[in-house]
């Protein structure tokens, strides 16, 4: 009875929503949206089975019967036959148009050799009209048997003259061709970028392969797609997203044009996910950025008030920065792909326009710049919550973990990168840098704050691997047994919170998003198990059944 009084409340509390709608037979105003017959997780301890959803937000949470008062003549019923309605998941780092990009790109994750890659290339320039490049992304060296890196001489063999360039999986190294090279006008004379590298054979030709912000001196010659294809790309990525029950993205590294494009979206109401976006640092996006301060839409459905600066490289590339060398290539450490007054002098100026500051760190060593800069800002500034975020935060040295909850830091990990890593990641770091590797237990203990993301397309869309990886840190054969460092697992709860709350707090937007109760944003993933309590193996098996982005049924199974 108890319950049923709580739920009968919390309907005559939510009415406030909207006074528009069309009343209810018995004079309430009418859901937009109402599912019932389900297992509703709710912020809460009571049972609920229905939810009523109606401008955007959520109306109602209580048992079928209560909701039966909220059901006017345009209102949509959802049966759910038991399903489970969670929170929307909520990706804390994820780049968006580089997976609608790699949609209509080669698609190489997975690929076993370099040959399969090129064997690929050869199939896609056969289909490719001339004058375009080839492009692809997701080879990764370390799943090949042979793990060297790979030749510009092999992609010339099947492209010819038709410029080619795919990146690695982790976006931070790239395999180019002849044609590319010298569209890029690199030759042996061509200098190393700071905080880059051209990898070179033994005469000291370039190899084709390319690291960090050597890449870019490759893709700064590749030509620009239209306003148009760069749209189909978001929208093809959202449509992506909404199958894999992802309701919202913190998408690292948004330019000034592709921000603009977003926010013509959201004022046409054709941006069907809740983007919070980073402002790529890069002159022309940071000065505009800073000029116009930080931006959210009417429906709160594009926020863009974040900054991405890069710390260092990846740890599958060699370019992350560590505190000393890699175990398995004595002389080198890694890279520091941003100076560090030129990061010191972004942080300072994020803090004083408003802008939340996100440095993506992946070695011990950007790690411990990261928190020096940011405390040393900090000390100077008083504003004491503004929830700086390291992106990644994937090896730590011990003494540097307390400092993330000390300093308020929020660390956005992705799980997958811990299973996708941990088979070579003793050979880069060695058994001492190890009980710092992906230490999400460790930061929890120690007072941090998390969030969880994918980092796709580096990893797959599906939230519900990570969830398997937070919780097992094994491959999905189980392997190795028990998990690898098993001492840092998540519970079912905590990793799902991570995905939906986590996210939500590490947006600044905890107040209305990642908790199912009334007044709340009604972005909600509907599967057919609960993902915080099921066994960690029925993760792999889960489906999303329903997704839905401020209060629009935007995918049914």
């Amino acid at each position: 009875m108890l319950k049923r009084i709580v739920a009968l409340l919390l309907i005559s509390a939510a009415l406030f929503l909207s006074a528009c709608n069309p009343a209810t037979e018995n004079g309430n105003q009418a859901a937009d949206l109402v599912f019932t017959g389900g297992s509703i997780m709710t912020a809460g301890d009571e049972a609920a089975t229905a939810i009523a959803i109606r401008d955007g937000h959520i109306l109602a949470v209580g048992d079928d019967q209560s909701m039966e008062t909220l059901i006017g003549a345009n209102t949509q019923v959802v049966a759910l036959n038991g399903a489970v309605v969670s929170p929307g998941f909520n990706d804390s780092h994820a780049h968006l148009y580089g997976l609608g990009k790699a949609l209509g790109q080669i698609d190489l994750m997975g690929t076993e050799s370099a040959a399969a890659v090129v064997q690929m290339a050869k199939k896609a320039h056969a289909e490719l009209p001339a004058g375009t490049w080839l492009e692809g992304r997701g080879w990764d060296q370390n799943d090949w048997e042979n793990q060297q890196y790979p030749t510009a001489a092999m992609l010339d063999a099947v492209t010819g003259d038709r410029p080619a360039y795919l990146r690695r999986v982790d976006g931070h190294a790239a395999w180019a061709n002849s044609a590319a090279l010298r569209a890029a006008g690199i030759t042996a004379a061509t200098a190393d970028p700071e905080g880059g590298e051209i990898l070179r054979d033994s005469n000291g030709q370039p190899t084709g392969i390319l690291i960090d912000n050597g890449a870019d001196l490759v893709r700064n010659v590749m030509p620009d797609v239209g306003l148009e294809e760069m749209e189909r790309r978001v929208k093809l990525a959202i449509s992506h997203c909404w199958s894999n029950g992802v309701t919202g993205v913190h998408e690292a590294g948004v330019s000034w044009r592709r921000a603009e494009l977003y926010k013509r979206l959201a004022a046409a109401g054709e941006l069907d996910l809740r983007l919070y976006g980073m402002y790529d640092d890069i002159p022309a996006t940071l000065d505009s950025a800073l000029a116009n301060g930080p931006y959210i839409s009417e429906d709160h459905l594009l926020t863009m008030r974040a900054i991405k600066l890069y710390g260092d490289g990846a740890l599958g590339s060699r370019g992350a920065l560590l505190l000393s060398d890699y175990n398995d290539q004595a002389g080198h450490h890694g890279l520091a792909v941003t100076t560090k007054a030129h990061l010191r002098e972004v942080i300072q100026k994020g803090a004083d326009n408003g802008f939340q500051l996100c440095t993506h760190a992946i070695g011990d060593g950007a790690n411990r710049l990261a928190l020096d800069l940011y405390e040393e800002v900090l000390s100077v500034t008083a504003d004491n919550d503004l929830r700086w975020r390291i992106e990644h935060a994937q090896i730590l040295h011990p003494d540097d973990i307390p400092r993330f909850g000390q300093l308020g830091v929020i660390a956005a990990m992705q799980p997958t990168h811990c299973t996708s890593d941990m088979d070579w990641a003793d050979e880069r770091l060695g058994d001492e840098r190890l009980p710092g590797a992906y230490a999400w237990r460790s930061l929890l203990n120690e007072g941090a704050r998390i969030c969880f993301g994918t980092d796709f397309p580096v990893e797959r869309v599906n939230p519900l691997d990570g969830l398997y990886s937070a919780r097992t840190r094994t491959h999905h054969d189980g392997t190795p047994p028990f998990g690898w460092q098993p001492q840092e697992v998540m519970t079912g709860a905590e990793a799902h919170e991570l995905y939906t709350a986590g996210s939500a707090y590490a947006a600044f937007q905890e107040g209305e998003l990642g908790l199912i109760q009334p007044g709340y944003l009604a972005d909600l993933t509907i599967l057919d198990g609960n993902p915080a309590t099921c066994e960690p193996q029925d993760l792999l098996s889960m489906q999303v059944l329903h997704t839905v982005v401020h209060g629009e049924l935007v995918y049914s199974k």
